[in-house]
């Protein structure tokens, strides 16, 4: 299924990801801020904060740092006002790619984010240019190590998710917008914190390129990736485990 090759093609580009931790810091920053000024301060009443926490807890995001971008954006000196855009477009070999951003100035995200596309070869459209290829749904992961495939399937179904699929390296819980928050929230009680639970887009169908287009397409994610406005990016795209391998080296 595309949600697992997603998780699988993007798995090689985690060590230049660590090796941008302040970047990776400044978006998980600016999603909490916004998830605390748009409901309450408190992640226990406000489901998109906790998803926030988790995520920067996962990639070692001290509490008081936390603590401090939550006191801050509900404070007297949260002043930013970030809203989320998304902007969608083809990129090299006509890959269909979903960019999610959250800005405090559109015209300057907006730019930034077309000179990417257009360096790549590719080309920004308009609202809604790709993402009928794709299905908006909540994902929740989880290593093979926390329970077999018969286990998780049934803790998923009495949870409310619609869909489980699972390998020799873990499980994906997929479920709807509207049930994700609750589905979380049961697999968290019975198997502990989730490896990755988001709300995502995820490919209809992928395209299947070789080791120079697949290249070419991350080099725009990355350049993408690179801009701090932009939260995340989505390609219906995948490779072979082969190619992943080279492009990893």
């Amino acid at each position: 299924m595309a949600g697992h090759s997603h998780a699988k093609n993007i798995m090689h580009r985690k060590g230049a990801q660590d090796a941008k931790r302040a970047r990776i810091y400044a978006k998980l920053i600016r999603e909490i801020a916004v998830a605390a000024k748009e409901g309450l301060p408190d992640p226990a009443a406000n489901p998109r904060l906790r998803a926030a926490i988790g995520t920067a807890l996962k990639q070692n995001m001290t509490r008081d740092a936390i603590d401090r971008a939550i006191k801050k954006a509900t404070g007297a000196g949260g002043q930013e006002n970030y809203e989320a855009v998304r902007y969608e477009g083809y990129g090299p070999a006509g890959v269909a790619v979903i960019v999610e951003a959250l800005t405090d100035n559109r015209n300057r995200t907006a730019s930034i984010v077309r000179a990417a596309f257009n360096k790549s070869g590719g080309a920004l459209g308009e609202t809604n240019a790709v993402s009928f290829m794709f299905s908006r749904l909540g994902a929740v992961r989880y290593p093979a190590t926390v329970a077999d495939a018969d286990t998780m399937l049934e803790a998923a179904i009495e949870a409310g998710a619609d869909e489980v699929e699972s390998d020799e390296e873990g499980h994906e819980v997929q479920t709807s917008i509207e049930n994700f928050f609750a589905v979380r929230d049961a697999l968290a009680a019975r198997f502990g914190d989730p490896a990755e639970a988001a709300l995502e887009w995820q490919p209809n169908t992928t395209v299947m390129l070789d080791e120079d287009k697949a290249r070419a397409v991350l080099k725009l994610v990355d350049a993408l990736e690179d801009d701090d406005d932009v939260q995340n990016v989505y390609a219906n795209f995948e490779v072979a485990d082969d190619v992943a391998a080279k492009l990893s080296a």
